[in-house]
């Protein structure tokens, strides 16, 4: 699938510059916290014994999160694992089909992932989960993570919209 049948950032969505921008600094602030964390946490385990309190739980919501922020970053920048196998041999038609195919897959897919995210979050804040030794609320992940794949699954569709419109 060539580069160029996308045609998407060119004709970006209404908003999505800011949006990026925002998404960009809160993974940019995950990073660098998770970074911070690691540092501080390995020098005061080796060189204090004494690691900093609730780490691991840190480290597991952050990770998490910065997956999530990502998401739809990765999806807007077309950075997914692609396998091309028959570009070569299929004719332009083909060629846009399969972007199209593959692009209502994934939306479809990651629509299903919202939902059941959102649902499973719900379930979380009903039950007041929290993380086992700082007590931290497990559902703010979840919205995050189900926000991340509705988002994605609009760009997915601007993305196969646009592809299908371009040439």
């Amino acid at each position: 699938m060539s580069k160029d049948l996308y045609g998407f950032p060119d004709r970006p969505i209404k908003g999505w510059s800011n949006l990026s921008r925002w998404l960009g600094t809160c993974a940019i602030l995950l990073l660098t916290g998770l970074t911070m964390l690691t540092s501080v946490d390995v020098v005061a385990r080796y060189w204090f014994n004494s690691p900093v309190n609730g780490a691991f739980e840190l480290t597991q919501l952050m990770l998490a999160a910065l997956i999530f922020v990502a998401l739809p970053l990765t999806t807007a920048a077309r950075q997914h694992i692609e396998v091309d196998l028959l570009a070569n041999m299929l004719g332009d038609w083909a060629d846009k089909a399969t972007v199209l195919f593959a692009g209502l897959a994934s939306m479809l897919v990651l629509l299903a992932l919202s939902w059941r995210l959102a649902h499973h979050t719900l379930k979380l804040a009903e039950d007041g989960a929290v993380t086992n030794s700082l007590e931290l609320p497990l559902f703010p992940v979840g919205i995050i993570a189900s926000l991340s794949c509705l988002v994605s699954a609009a760009l997915v569709l601007a993305i196969s919209l646009n592809a299908m419109k371009k040439g």
